[in-house]
């Protein structure tokens, strides 16, 4: 009989126990403490929820927040390995850029986007738990 994990894991509190705003503090903080500013969470989305046309892409974004300097943060947990993960997490980056940048605004206006994955797997790059 294989053994199930019982600690109550983060993708699991941000999925069910973090989704109430009354709870958000909980992830603000978090986030204050991983990036060293104050973070506000500005939506927790539904993972695949966030399409806008029928043949877009999905973005598996479960948190989206902002600083300080109104610079955007993406977070996602992901539980398992993906032979394209890092292309997909380049693809959500770019999304979001062009979720905020309005057609005449200049390039320069853009704010920067931060992503920050919680990963339960080793992605195979570098040599620390970190990157």
């Amino acid at each position: 009989m294989v053994q199930k994990d019982r600690y109550i894991r983060f993708d699991w509190a941000v999925k069910r126990l973090l989704r109430n705003k009354a709870n958000f503090g909980v992830l603000e903080g978090f986030l204050t403490v991983l990036l060293g500013e104050p973070i506000r969470i500005v939506e927790i989305l539904e993972s695949e929820g966030n399409q806008q046309r029928e043949n877009d892409k999905f973005n598996r974004v479960d948190i989206k927040a902002r600083n300080s300097k109104d610079e955007i943060i993406i977070v996602e947990v992901q539980n398992t390995r993906e032979i394209y993960y890092l292309e997909r997490i380049l693809f959500g980056v770019a999304k979001a850029i062009t979720e905020h940048i309005e057609l005449g605004e200049l390039y320069s206006q853009v704010k920067k986007v931060y992503s920050i994955s919680i990963l339960y797997f080793d992605i195979g790059k570098g040599n620390d738990y970190l990157y």
